[in-house]
C-alpha cells in the first residue's frame, strides 16, 4: 500500500468549549489546506480511503482533501487520534492493507513517531519535521509489522501550494 501521511492544517488555539478535541480549523487554515490539496491534486493523487483522527481540526482537514481530489468521503478511525501511541494505529492501519492507495489525517507527534516506527521499527528512530499540512508518502508491505517501510516523498505545505500556483499558471 502507498501510506499517504497528512497533518492536519492550521486549527485554532483554543476550541469553541476549551477542549483540544474540538479545536477548528482556522479560515486561514482552511484556505491553506485547499492549496495544498490542490498541489496533491497537481501530483496526480488519488485516495481509494481517506481515514481521519476524530479531532475537528483533522476531520475538517480529510473533509477539505476528499473535496479537492474528489477522493472518497473520509472515515474516522480513533487510533488516529492525538496520545495514541504509534504501535496501536499500525496494528489498526493493518486492516486497510489491501488498499494501493491510503490516506491518513492526525496529529504530531503521533504521525512522526508513526512514520518512525513504519521505516525503522523504533518510533524515537527518525526525527521528522513535520508541519501543518505537510504530506509524507511510504510505500507500506505490511503495516501491522511495523518496519520496512519505505520512504517515496516528503513535502512540506509551502511545496505542495506552490505546485498548485504553478499548475494554475
Amino acid at each position: 500500500m502507498m501510506l499517504h501521511v497528512i497533518r492536519h492544517g492550521v486549527a485554532e488555539e483554543v476550541g469553541p468549549d476549551g477542549d483540544d478535541r474540538s479545536r477548528r480549523l482556522t479560515p486561514g487554515g482552511r484556505r491553506k489546506m485547499r492549496r495544498v490539496a490542490a498541489g496533491m491534486r497537481t501530483l496526480g493523487l488519488h485516495f481509494d480511503i481517506i481515514l481521519t483522527s476524530p479531532f475537528v481540526r483533522a476531520a475538517q482537514t480529510a473533509a477539505i482533501v476528499a473535496e479537492v481530489l474528489g477522493g472518497p468521503e473520509p472515515r474516522e478511525l480513533p487510533a488516529l487520534a492525538q496520545g495514541v501511541p504509534p504501535v496501536e494505529t499500525a496494528r489498526a492501519l493493518a486492516a486497510f492493507a489491501r488498499q494501493e492507495q491510503v490516506a491518513i489525517v492526525g496529529h504530531e507527534p503521533g504521525l512522526g513517531e508513526l512514520v518512525s516506527l513504519l521505516l525503522t521499527g523504533s518510533p524515537e528512530g527518525l526525527r521528522l519535521v513535520f508541519k501543518k499540512g505537510g504530506v509524507v508518502t511510504l510505500e507500506v508491505q505490511d503495516p501491522g509489522r511495523r518496519t520496512g517501510a519505505t520512504l517515496r516523498w516528503m513535502m512540506t505545505p509551502r511545496q505542495l501550494r506552490r505546485l498548485a500556483r504553478r499548475a494554475s499558471e
